[in-house]
């Protein structure tokens, strides 16, 4: 075999028998609601994003199925906790239980702390809590998704430095592709260094 044809048989694509979700890596994060009684819950959502700037806007895809869609529908309210290497496990463990049957929060030890804005819970433990209000929910298929205003974001004071700098780097941030978590790796570069005058 020459060494042509040995580069094309390595770069070879296969075609998928059927088309599915391939967009990895995603944010694995805690997602806080509460019923219209105050009864509080945790899911963990892979199928989250940013959608907009100006307004603020994110979005979560929610199961129909899930214990949390129907507080989220009912409610209008919702809370982005992003996670850490050290909440990995609870963020796992609030995707594989239903809060039907268990209290989350009891379970994996984590604070249920009061938001500013939002009528449900923020997870203390959480480095950054992005408090949403609901602005459209589209029925896609298996899951629905929720389009959100973010009305406050609270950060754990730990990670600003004197001059104002938020470092979100240092908090140990992970991620989740084909069902493993993964921790952030490397800095490569910052938004813009491609373009960056070298200095002489």
């Amino acid at each position: 075999m020459s060494g042509k044809e040995e580069r094309h048989e390595k770069n070879h694509k296969i075609l998928f028998p059927k088309p599915g979700n391939m967009l990895y890596p995603v944010p694995a994060v805690m997602v806080s609601c509460a019923d219209k009684s105050g009864r509080s819950n945790i899911l963990t959502v892979a199928w989250a994003g940013t959608i907009c700037s100006d307004p603020p806007m994110v979005s979560i895809s929610v199961r129909k199925s899930r214990f949390s869609h129907d507080m989220i529908r009912d409610t209008g309210e919702f809370v982005i906790n992003l996670t850490t290497e050290k909440l990995m496990k609870a963020a796992d463990f609030c995707g594989v239980r239903s809060g039907r049957n268990i209290d989350k929060w009891k379970a994996c030890g984590l604070t249920a702390a009061e938001a500013t804005e939002v009528s449900v819970p923020l997870i203390l433990e959480s480095p950054v809590n992005i408090e949403c209000r609901v602005t459209h929910m589209l029925e896609l298929g298996s899951h629905d998704m929720f389009l959100a205003t973010v009305v406050a974001v609270d950060a754990d004071s730990q990670y600003m430095d004197s001059q104002g700098r938020f470092h979100l780097e240092e908090a140990g941030l992970i991620t989740y592709s084909h069902g493993k978590y993964f921790s952030l790796g490397k800095n490569l570069g910052f938004f813009g260094c491609s373009v960056q005058k070298k200095r002489r």
